[in-house]
């Protein structure tokens, strides 16, 4: 769908305006009313692109058409990015006064090239939007009115397949006892919420055939992304009256239903919903008399489950290993009883396509249809096994799951295709995607919330959307790390590729595969030390946005890529890669317009390497990654976030307009800092590797912090205790909104533990590396609002055995790793939302009843 790429270049050159309005360019060469009319243009083509989109899958010509509108919609985008790079370029090369008129010489004919590139393409765009006649292709609002909907994908159901069961007894069960309750007399919503594939349908045509004899009327339907109410209520009641009178109006429709269902017990099933709207207008509708009236809802996205606050969403599961096995086996071998029957050789190749399914029913039923046409035959299902793409020989399954791709909306679309960037089964960090989708341009700037507070919004939305799979989230209840499904990684390497988004080199054979210049590329597999030359770099170039390296290894001077070409580059990731020659480091150097520069793993000579041309930086994290005293540019106002290893980064002592600083680890803070020098009022997590012996310094940064929520101080070896007047920081201007505190290092043997003294609503405590003579758990236990405490390396001097009789009243998680406690014992009625312990393994742990349900971990640190 070329949608997206227009939708985001439409934006970008609204900014790219903006841009001229500031440096004062409107008026030179006419190149702002060249890009105003391509704005224009390519939004009144914007209208027509729902339509062709409807049309492309049936008809070559229009598939050509939006190829080509793709196209030149990004030539839009690498002209004008183009154009910004250079002037940036001449500005920084041209700053002293005797150079002045020859940087603003530069400016013009800049200005002159933008005008010529973007006349050519101007002729272009004309000729793209003229032809769009010849196909047919009309604005949306020409064709689609209020009430037309797209034909319902499933009138009717059939009796379900014994052969496409497996495991859904026990989810049909527990429906069964929501829907069935006595104690619930009020009409009640429940809505099952998975994944498309994931036996939604299913499961619901269960519960419908055992359910219905319960209801004195009932009704299945399923319900289109696009449909009215009108025709809604219309089959409702042809279902419930086998005939209506004609020329009925929305009003007399909804007054026939009501009035039908009136004091009657019924049961209506609609599947496949993927607005909250539709619950919104049928709310009013359909009758409630208390009379045990239930409505069951089917939808890919978490947000439909709001509709009644009462029963929670019933979220349906990934199958097993043993199920998914048991499937595939049932639809390829009907006639054999799974792992008893089956020929052992086919059993370990059934093993391993079943685990390429990952647990998705439909995609293990797909498949089981293409082996049951393999009649057993080994040869077949080993080839099968080697050569099996879901594009190409099970593309309807491909199918269910891109409609949830389609009916996104467009800013969404684009950072769905980004996570085809990342490899196979690769737990993705929250914090790093959001910042890399900033330095893109998806995130959209508001004056009600910071891009990373959207951009935290757009994944909450993949969630609900069904299209991501949480694997850890925060203290704070925000997503921390997540995995795609393979099949749905697949659909966004397929969208990707679609619209010459980015190029995966998931194994050395994908080099072959580029036909076209690459925008984003990520490389995830080893380049051998003796390949001369890592063939996927020739692909790159001048209009390359996104670089990420996973495993690259060790660079030769020979592989060097010339970094210095990828003049628009604004995002690299390098995970795994060494330069021991530091060639690459110089490289690097180079990228003076990067947003975005991550280093995790990775082996550099920064001995010469200067971050201080890199005036746009908006993130630059280092991790696991030595580089000492980086030289960094403190003067750039676009730092966002910024992380270095141990005693890696100190604070300069002059002036630092950090204003859009939000995020600042593991800094040094110099004796002599002048803290009025310093602007930091935005700065919201701080971690500090404290070196010094007077803690003046540190409590001046503090005051200084007035947006601070998360403070981590680690101890340097040279220092000995943690003031007091850091360990309770009430020097924070915000210090009531502090919500997370992590404290690495020694107390004072006179410091007492006082609960009264840490922030009010602190929810995160993490203690290390320090000792107590009493036990410190009654204390801590007064923190009302604690749900996460760590205490790491901490040595508790005097044995206890009970925490203490009450305490930690919201306390989810509780980590202590003290190899000298003997026993720990939780008392009745202590930590009652206590789900997750982890524990020394020498020390004995009692808890009481309530609790036994807590996950416990052994864990030594």
């Amino acid at each position: 769908m070329a949608e997206t790429v227009v939708e985001f270049v439409v934006k970008k050159l609204a900014n790219f305006m903006a841009n001229f309005v500031a440096n004062e360019l409107k008026h030179l060469g006419g190149v702002g009313d060249k890009v105003q009319m391509m704005q224009t243009e390519l939004i009144r083509i914007q209208s027509c692109l729902k339509d062709a989109d409807m049309k492309h899958k049936g008809d070559v010509r229009v598939q050509n058409w939006l190829n080509e509108l793709r196209d030149v919609t990004y030539r839009i985008e690498d002209a004008t990015d183009t154009f910004l790079v250079e002037v940036e370029d001449h500005r920084v090369k041209h700053l002293n006064k005797i150079k002045k008129m020859f940087h603003k010489t530069i400016k013009v004919k800049t200005l002159h090239k933008l005008g010529t590139d973007l006349d050519n393409i101007q002729n272009e765009l004309d000729r793209i939007s003229k032809s769009r006649d010849d196909y047919g292709i009309v604005a949306v609002q020409d064709i689609v009115g209020e009430e037309t909907i797209l034909p319902f994908r499933r009138e009717t159901y059939q009796e379900v397949d014994d052969t496409e069961v497996v495991g859904m007894e026990a989810d049909k069960k527990k429906i069964l006892q929501l829907m069935l309750a006595e104690e619930t007399p009020r009409r009640a919503v429940i809505t099952i919420v998975g994944p498309g594939g994931l036996g939604k349908t299913t499961l619901a045509h269960m519960v419908y055939q055992s359910a219905q004899e319960k209801f004195d009327y009932h009704i299945m339907l399923s319900i289109s992304q696009q449909y009215s109410l009108i025709d809604l209520v219309t089959k409702m009641l042809l279902k419930l009256e086998n005939s209506i009178p004609e020329n009925q109006g929305l009003g007399d429709l909804i007054s026939r239903l009501k009035k039908f269902l009136n004091d009657r017990r019924y049961l209506i099933i609609l599947d496949d919903v993927w607005k909250e709207d539709l619950w919104i207008q049928l709310e009013d509708i359909l009758p409630d008399v208390k009379n045990g009236s239930r409505v069951l809802l089917t939808s890919r996205n978490l947000d439909v489950a709001s509709a009644d606050s009462q029963i929670p969403p019933y979220e349906l599961n990934f199958l097993d290993s043993k199920k998914s096995l048991d499937l595939l086996l049932k639809k390829a071998l009907p006639n054999q009883k799974p792992d008893e029957e089956c020929p052992t050789n086919l059993l370990d190749l059934a093993n391993q396509l079943s685990k390429k399914c990952k647990g998705l029913p439909l995609a293990l039923i797909v498949l089981g249809g293409v082996l049951l046409k393999k009649r057993g035959d080994y040869l077949e299902w080993e080839r099968v096994l080697r050569t099996f793409d879901w594009y190409s020989d099970c593309k309807g399954c491909m199918d269910v799951l891109a409609m949830s791709y389609q009916d996104m909306p467009y800013y969404l679309k684009a950072c769905f295709m980004y996570l085809a960037f990342f490899p196979e089964d690769y737990k993705i960090s929250t914090t790093n995607l959001i910042r890399m989708w900033i330095a893109e341009g998806f995130i959209p700037c508001k004056e009600t919330a910071t891009k990373e507070e959207m951009a935290v919004r757009y994944l909450d939305e993949l969630f609900e959307r069904s299209m991501i799979q949480v694997s850890r989230r925060s203290t704070y209840g925000l997503i921390k790390s997540f995995t795609v499904h393979d099949l749905l990684r697949d659909l966004a390497m397929h969208e990707a590729r679609q619209q010459n988004f980015l190029t995966v080199f998931a194994q050395a054979s994908d080099v072959n595969q580029p036909n076209r210049e690459i925008r984003r590329a990520s490389l995830q597999y080893h380049v051998q030390p003796q390949q001369k030359d890592p063939q996927f770099m020739e692909y790159l170039g001048s209009n390359t946005r996104s670089l990420l390296l996973f495993g690259l290894g060790n660079f030769t001077k020979i592989q060097m890529p010339k970094f210095s070409n990828f003049r628009l580059l604004k995002v690299l990731d390098l995970v795994d890669v060494k330069d021991d020659g530091g060639v690459l480091a110089k490289e690097i150097e180079k990228l003076i317009h990067l947003k975005y520069l991550r280093f995790r793993r990775c082996y550099f000579n920064f001995s010469l390497f200067s971050f201080h041309r890199m005036k746009t930086l908006e993130t630059l994290y280092s991790s696991e990654t030595r580089i000492v005293n980086p030289n960094l540019s403190w003067t750039s106002s676009t730092l966002r976030h910024v992380q270095f290893g141990l005693g890696d980064l100190e604070l300069p002592n002059s002036t630092v307009d950090l204003r859009n600083l939000q995020t600042m680890k593991w800094v040094s803070i110099p004796r002599s800092l002048d803290t009025k020098l310093i602007l930091l009022n935005n700065l919201r997590k701080l971690g500090v590797y404290y070196m010094l012996e007077d803690s003046a310094a540190m409590t001046n940064l503090l005051g200084k912090l007035p947006s601070l929520v998360s403070l981590a101080i680690k101890l340097s070896k040279f220092i000995i205790d943690i003031p007091m007047e850091i360990v309770y920081p009430k020097a924070l201007p915000n210090y009531q909104n502090l919500r997370s505190l992590h404290l690495d290092g020694g107390w004072p043997e006179t410091a007492t533990l006082d609960a009264s003294l840490f922030p009010p609503r602190l929810i995160k405590l993490t203690l290390c590396n320090c000792s107590f003579r009493k036990n410190p758990m009654p204390e801590l236990g007064k923190l009302k609002n604690l749900k996460k405490l760590s205490l790491r390396f901490v040595v508790i001097h005097s044995k206890f055995s009970a925490i203490c009789s009450e305490g930690f009243p919201v306390l989810q998680y509780l980590k202590v790793a003290d190899d000298e406690l003997e026993d720990l014992v939780v008392e009745k009625g202590v930590m009652p939302m206590l789900t997750y312990l982890k524990i020394h393994p020498n020390v004995k742990l009692q808890l009481p009843p309530e609790l036994q349900h807590v996950t416990v971990q052994e864990s030594y640190y």
